[in-house]
């Protein structure tokens, strides 16, 4: 369904979805005096309807409703494009929902006995600061989306979007940034993404892994030295930091930081000042702080093997990247991305994916996250020689053992026997609507008809013209919409 779109002047619209048709009276008539129209929705489903028909400013939603909790559904509504500002309110809160919803990016959670009395003014501020978002900042922000796409951040669902929102938010500013993912989940890609789509993007991009420093060095390697400042510094040296001037500083796996140099390294961030091993002057560098890690380094603080007052300064902003397991619906389109990238790379001909090799990487877990993923893919196509398709067979031993084991596990706590098992099974987070798994059956259907229709054809496109019945500028259209090429 297409958005109704709202003139410059039209007036604000905002989205209340409450149950309570009393309550929502009150509020139209409060909002109705402020020049505001406001549409009510009776359940989280309805409201998420609503959404996708219209452009909502603001939405409002009460805490609980008849089908869910609030703070479940804020990516959801988050996930158009004209993403609106959210308010949860509640008579009588809860803590975790509301660290939920904050960690969602809602605009405020509201905690008051009679909501309507406070909401009004809540929103007033809510769309003042929506009407201060320019159509060119829209239009900016949309533009670097697509930077971002092709610089490798791929996939569309709701977890990794949130990512890239937030990415998005963090390369206009020049606060310091804590990464955090597990072993594979892209945070040097996200680190390197921020530097790519922010003001220092002309200046280096200065990658410091923290684990393979050499203990001896590390304070040289990072502030650097001058001349004759120890044995075999026969001439100064400029440290990592100094070279980061202008630009943007990223510190992976900073949990490895020894401590005496976490020390000296916050005042560095502090001051962006720092003394040179065997020096007398302070150097100044101007540079933007990236930290990653994929310990927890508050459990690390509590234990003191990490500076509390460290990690306090590094998480101006904090940056979660979900591991691969938690966006299944990513996998198959991470695939097509790496197999188009590697067989250009290497000049080699495309191989297609059989449904039963997408199956199998679509169930397993991917402890190595990403990078395992394009290390399996890799290795099919290495291994298949003259195939041109690639089957189950293809991935390593290790992984077709584990998938296996994973389904008799399901299907003995579920007592089905092996005939009645489904393979198709999704976690219930992961099953999408019947509209949108019938869609992508089908272009996934489109997908692998083409890629058969240009390997029988080696790829004649007027050939392909007359066994599908397609028109050329149709083929045409349909071989850009999945990034195929008629050549080899």
């Amino acid at each position: 369904m297409q958005k109704q779109a709202q003139s410059s002047d039209a007036s604000p619209l905002v989205l209340v979805v409450e149950s309570d048709r009393n309550l929502f009276d009150v509020l139209t008539k409060r909002t109705g005096e402020l020049g505001v129209r406001a549409i009510q929705a009776v359940t989280l489903q309805d409201g998420l309807e609503k959404n996708k028909a219209e452009r909502f400013d603001v939405i409002l939603m009460r805490d609980i409703l008849p089908d869910g909790a609030a703070c479940s559904f804020i990516q959801d509504f988050q996930a158009e494009t004209q993403s609106p500002e959210i308010i949860i309110y509640s008579t009588l809160g809860d803590s975790e929902q509301a660290e939920l919803a904050f960690n969602s990016g809602v605009w405020d959670y509201v905690i008051d006995s009679s909501p309507e009395t406070c909401l009004p003014e809540l929103l007033i501020r809510a769309l003042r600061y929506r009407q201060n978002k320019s159509d060119d900042t829209a239009s900016q922000q949309k533009e670097i989306r697509d930077q971002l796409l092709h610089h490798g951040i791929i996939g569309g669902s709701k977890e990794l979007q949130s990512c890239i929102d937030l990415t998005v938010q963090m390369a206009q500013s020049d606060g310091n940034v804590l990464i955090f993912g597990e072993s594979g989940t892209g945070k040097e890609l996200f680190a390197s993404a921020i530097h790519l789509i922010s003001r220092r993007s002309a200046n280096k991009l200065i990658i410091v892994d923290c684990a393979a420093l050499p203990p001896t060095l590390v304070e040289s390697i990072l502030f650097g030295h001058i001349k004759g400042s120890f044995t075999g510094a026969d001439k100064a040296q400029p440290g990592l930091i100094k070279q980061s001037d202008g630009g943007t500083l990223f510190l992976d796996e900073i949990s490895e930081m020894p401590l005496e140099i976490q020390k000296k390294f916050l005042r560095v961030i502090q001051e962006r000042t720092f003394l040179p091993v065997g020096g007398n002057n302070e150097t100044k560098s101007d540079f933007r702080l990236i930290a990653a890690t994929n310990k927890d380094l508050q459990a690390m603080s509590d234990e003191g093997t990490f500076r509390e007052d460290l990690l306090f300064r590094l998480k101006t902003f904090q940056l979660d990247l979900p591991p691969l397991r938690t966006r299944r619906r990513d996998i198959t389109e991470l695939a097509y991305y790496f197999r188009d990238t590697f067989c250009k790379r290497n000049k080699i001909k495309r191989k297609m994916f059989s449904p039963d090799y997408l199956m199998t990487l679509g169930q397993y877990d991917w402890p190595g996250n990403v990078r395992e993923l394009f290390q399996a893919i890799e290795r099919s196509i290495t291994i298949a020689h003259n195939s041109n398709i690639l089957y189950p067979k293809h991935l390593s031993a290790s992984i077709r053992i584990k998938v296996t084991r994973k389904k008799l596990q399901k299907q003995q706590e579920s007592d089905e026997p092996l005939a009645q098992t489904n393979p198709f099974r999704l976690d219930l987070q992961d099953m999408p609507a019947l509209k949108e798994a019938r869609h992508k059956a089908i272009e996934a259907q489109e997908m692998r008809y083409l890629e058969t229709l240009l390997n029988a054809t080696d790829g004649n496109i007027k050939k392909c013209c007359e066994v599908s019945g397609l028109s050329r500028s149709r083929f045409y259209d349909l071989l850009k919409k999945y990034r195929l090429s008629a050549t080899k």
